[in-house]
């Protein structure tokens, strides 16, 4: 029985350098790390103002107004947070035209 609560160690060992270079090779992905040439849209046919996205918004840049979502988008850090929270996938961050 006790044999059961034994947690196994690893077989390999990480390093620090290992990690260093995983986070380097993983920069693009990074959460807040906002790219030139990308706006944040917010689909005025489909925002229907639940607000899902405001609750989630780590630096407050996003409001209400006549129940559609809006961006203050030169403060908008591109973290992607509140994509996902929209039931009617109304948020995108793209390329700019």
């Amino acid at each position: 029985m006790l044999s059961e609560l034994i947690i196994p160690f690893p077989k390999e060992s990480i390093s620090f350098e290992m990690i260093e270079d995983n986070i380097n090779l993983n920069l693009d992905h990074c959460l807040m790390a906002r790219k030139d040439g990308y706006t944040f849209i917010v689909d005025d046919d489909r925002c229907y103002g639940c607000g899902a996205c405001i609750a989630l918004c780590p630096v407050n840049v996003l409001t209400l107004e006549t129940k559609l979502a809006i961006v203050d988008e030169k403060n908008c850090t591109h973290c992607r947070l509140c994509i996902p929270s929209c039931p009617v996938f109304a948020l995108d961050i793209k390329p700019e035209i």
